[in-house]
């Protein structure tokens, strides 16, 4: 009976089907263990970022490698980045040009990438998420990506209203993280829905997750194109720009203009029709396809950003003092299939610390409501030692668990503490 038990824990756990059993007890010296059907059946979700793997997965052999692996640890799933920050595409594309080098190494595949995880993913039960960046397009710091190697660019990537209050471009500013296309203009948007819309008609995956689908930060986007978009959405125009929005103070703190609160409204709403967008034209080709979306848990902070993941109930400008009464109209938590909640937070526990995994996932969970499964996901460098308990947590508080980034735990030999975490999570005693 005992060596039965442990056969049928291991086929939950790395996701065997063809029983319906959902309990198995084992009555050895009269302790009786039951297995929630509940959390078995959850996502447990292992991101592979396409940068830091880059080299690593131009071997098919270890593709299959690290996905077995992942199956026998509990995951039942994947995120393939298939377009990293520089803004190039590890799929076949018409809109973007492939992805030969990064780094400054160079990988030549006569193989699909992404076909070939599709392909071995689902042989193995395991479920495959397809993420791209989307706002982004190119490195500053290097000065690479499709907006430095073609001049159709000029003009459609945001410009910075800067903290000594002038105005560069974003793709000239090498402190950024990646060149971003101006979310506001039409034809940046329509540009990233072509490559969406390519991407699952040609490839039959199970989830289309956005990343990078956001303005960079509080500094942008100040064009002139952005100005006369936001002019239209207030119904007047400015009298002084950026002034009337804000002026930045000597200590990097904002002096707020007439319109400060509207501009926040504006640019989130900006995003949440994008999402939109995106959501019509995915679910017009796949019906079954699941939307997702990846931002840091911090909510209150991403206003900066045009992120607002709640739900469009959710009423900020009672504990924000940025908010307006309208800004939870920008909420696209009722777009989304599933959140993943970036509790990429160094602690766990802690209902009253706003900087445990357990805070985050409660106040996401409060913010969302019902309107989308919430996923808890860690970043498994900040839980070298105690990654079991991050899992455990992010499978009894919420919908799911993401795991970033397969390279880390990769280097810090993370697969026992996750499926002790796992193991943890669907053993009731």
């Amino acid at each position: 009976m005992k060596s039965q038990i442990i056969l049928i824990l291991t086929c939950l756990l790395v996701g065997c089907s063809g029983s319906n059993n959902t309990s198995a007890q084992n009555s050895d010296k009269n302790h009786t263990v039951t297995f929630d059907s509940t959390i078995i059946r959850k996502e447990k979700v292992l991101w592979l970022d396409a940068e830091a793997n880059y080299e690593r997965f131009a071997d098919k052999a270890i593709i299959i490698y690290y996905l077995e692996k992942a199956k026998s640890v509990g995951f039942n799933k994947i995120v393939v980045d298939v377009r990293p920050v520089e803004g190039d595409a590890l799929f076949k594309s018409k809109y973007l040009t492939p992805l030969t080098e990064m780094n400054g190494k160079k990988v030549q595949r006569n193989w699909d990438y992404l076909q070939f995880f599709i392909d071995e993913a689902h042989k193995r039960d395991i479920k495959v998420a397809v993420s791209t960046t989307v706002f982004t397009g190119g490195t500053p710091s290097n000065k690479k990506g499709m907006v430095y190697n073609d001049d159709r660019w000029l003009g459609k990537t945001c410009v910075e209203y800067t903290k000594n209050n002038e105005f560069t471009d974003i793709k000239d500013d090498a402190s950024k993280v990646s060149a971003f296309l101006n979310p506001v203009l039409p034809s940046n948007q329509d540009f990233c829905l072509n490559f969406i819309k390519e991407l699952v008609t040609n490839y039959k995956f199970d989830c289309f997750t956005l990343d990078y689908c956001r303005f960079p930060g509080d500094e942008s986007d100040f064009s002139d194109s952005t100005r006369i978009a936001f002019e239209k959405y207030i119904g007047t125009k400015l009298d002084k720009f950026p002034q009337d929005i804000f002026t930045w103070n000597a200590d990097g703190s904002k002096n707020e203009g007439k319109y400060y609160k509207q501009w926040w409204e504006f640019r989130s709403t900006v995003i949440r029709d994008f999402i939109a967008k995106v959501r019509t034209a995915i679910k017009a080709i796949r019906p079954d396809i699941k939307l997702e979306y990846w931002a840091a848990s911090w909510i209150g902070a991403l206003y900066a950003q045009g992120q607002n993941w709640a739900s469009n109930t959710y009423d900020f400008s009672k504990d924000y003092s940025w908010a307006s009464a309208n800004y939870k109209k920008s909420g696209f938590a009722n777009l989304l299939d599933n959140f993943y909640c970036g509790t990429y937070l160094n602690d766990i526990y802690g209902l009253n610390n706003d900087e445990s995994i357990e805070y985050g996932l409660a106040k996401a969970k409060r913010v969302i409501g019902n309107d989308c499964n919430i996923y808890g996901s860690i970043y498994a460098l900040n839980h070298k030692n105690n990654i079991a308990d991050a899992v455990y947590v992010c499978l009894k508080e919420s919908q799911g668990l993401v795991v970033f980034d397969i390279v880390q735990v990769i280097d810090f030999n993370e697969w026992d503490g996750i499926k002790s975490g796992i193991q943890r999570a669907v053993t009731v005693n």
